[in-house]
């Protein structure tokens, strides 16, 4: 059974929430440009993206190539790359740091300890996004409170940092998700398939049994608590702590 049959369930006030998220999404693109979509080609991160393209917004979209993902992943990055009306930018590692971290921790430090996976996170991810972001006023994530306890606050729009951040699926839930992308054919990772409903690096991604949340697969070895890449937390000058505010300066 498919992703879609298997979880494609909207919500008694989908198309409110729908509604919501277009007009969130017309209002980032025409209020608070440059801005950038940044995918890392799941579930939430397709449904995005397909909003931009059928609301043909000036938002480009862009994807952590961090050279550990799934042929599935690069494969839907090469379909979305064909296919999507909004320019979709591809952001490496840079060589230098990743051959030295390898050639220093071996292939699969992420298993070793906690700071070794945080150190490959930084240099396949965090640093990668910094240069995505630079000179952008604001982005768009695919972040929804039913994700994990960590996500439980995730705010419409986030205003905590200088750089603006705005989530539009936040209220959504995972059956929402697919029932839009069902209703939308909208093609998406095989994977999901599969059982994965959060995907990121190969090495640090599992199957979820049932009964498990969202993100039991990923860095499942480690604690709840330590479960964040850095994308999503405090980092240099991308301190993106959620906090309840709804409010968007002018």
């Amino acid at each position: 059974m498919g992703a879609v049959a298997l979880y494609a369930r909207a919500s008694a006030d989908f198309d409110a929430r729908l509604a919501e998220t277009t007009a969130l999404l017309q209002r980032a693109a025409a209020e608070f440009s440059p801005i950038t979509q940044a995918s890392s080609l799941g579930a939430e991160d397709v449904v995005i993206t397909h909003l931009i393209n059928h609301l043909e917004l000036d938002i480009p979209v862009f994807v952590l190539e961090t050279g550990m993902l799934h042929p599935q992943t690069l494969e839907l990055l090469a379909r979305t790359q064909a296919s999507s009306r909004a320019p979709v930018n591809v952001l490496r590692p840079l060589d230098e740091a990743v051959i030295r971290f390898v050639q220093r921790e071996g292939q699969e430090p992420m298993y070793q300890s906690v700071a070794l996976r945080k150190a490959c996170c930084q240099i396949r991810k965090v640093e990668p996004l910094e240069r995505a972001l630079a000179g952008q006023r604001a982005w768009i994530t695919g972040l929804r409170r039913e994700q994990s306890n960590a996500r439980a606050e995730v705010t419409l729009i986030d205003t905590s940092a200088e750089r603006i951040k705005f989530n539009p699926l936040a209220d959504w839930s995972w059956g929402d998700v697919w029932h839009y992308i069902g209703l939308n054919r909208v093609d998406y990772n095989p994977l999901h398939d599969e059982f994965y409903p959060s995907i990121g690096c190969a090495p640090c991604t599992r199957v979820i049994s049932l009964g498990e949340d969202f993100r039991a697969g990923r860095w499942w070895w480690e604690s709840e608590a330590a479960k964040e890449c850095g994308l999503h937390v405090a980092q240099g000058g991308l301190h993106v702590k959620q906090e309840n505010k709804e409010e968007v300066p002018t």
